[in-house]
């Protein structure tokens, strides 16, 4: 057997989060409604009129839809926001979480935010929409899929991006793989 093995670990590790717990439930959430956002880059979280744009565009994406925004907030990120006097005020914060729960919030998101090039793929194999707050990716294949739009940190920018995304659309074709060898596996294993 053969495949991507990014893929297969998501399949994998996806099969494994469903039996660990219930990530939703512990915070009274249900699939797509609700946004999932990371923010960790430091050109992202270092610099104070980027952080500020992306929590701007986030606190107006939640005021549109009415929908909860989760950010699992990265130390670095929770530093800077405190040192800018940046207030995230309408988006609810949350201490970091492990990577099982961190991916069934992934696979239920009714939407991604991010700036990682990881969860840029992800969310891809997923099939769930993404929205990268950067000018560039390393995962161009999710931009050639329509699953995922560049939008940087502009507020303006992020609430179009989120809109396009959310538009109905064709699914995706998956470019990283089908999991086929990971659901041989699973099969194998149960």
């Amino acid at each position: 057997m053969t495949g991507n093995t990014i893929v297969d670990a998501v399949f994998q590790n996806l099969e494994i989060a469903k039996r660990s717990g219930d990530i939703l439930s512990k915070f009274d959430l249900g699939k797509g409604e609700y946004f999932l956002v990371t923010a960790h880059r430091a050109e992202n979280v270092d610099d104070k009129s980027r952080l500020q744009g992306i929590i701007k565009g986030l606190q107006a994406i939640q005021k549109e839809y009415n929908l909860p925004v989760i950010f699992p907030i990265h130390p670095r990120t929770q530093k800077m926001l405190s040192a800018f006097g940046i207030s995230p005020e309408g988006i609810q914060t949350v201490p970091p979480i492990g990577f099982f729960e961190f991916l069934q919030l992934e696979a239920n998101a009714r939407l991604v935010l991010t700036d990682s090039g990881g969860i840029q793929e992800e969310t891809c194999i997923l099939g769930v929409p993404c929205v990268t707050l950067r000018e560039n990716t390393e995962r161009p294949e999710t931009l050639l899929v329509s699953s995922n739009v560049l939008a940087g940190t502009d507020p303006d920018r992020i609430r179009k991006a989120v809109q396009e995304m959310l538009q109905p659309r064709a699914k995706w074709s998956n470019p990283f793989g089908d999991g086929t060898a990971s659901k041989k596996i699973i099969e194998i294993c149960t």
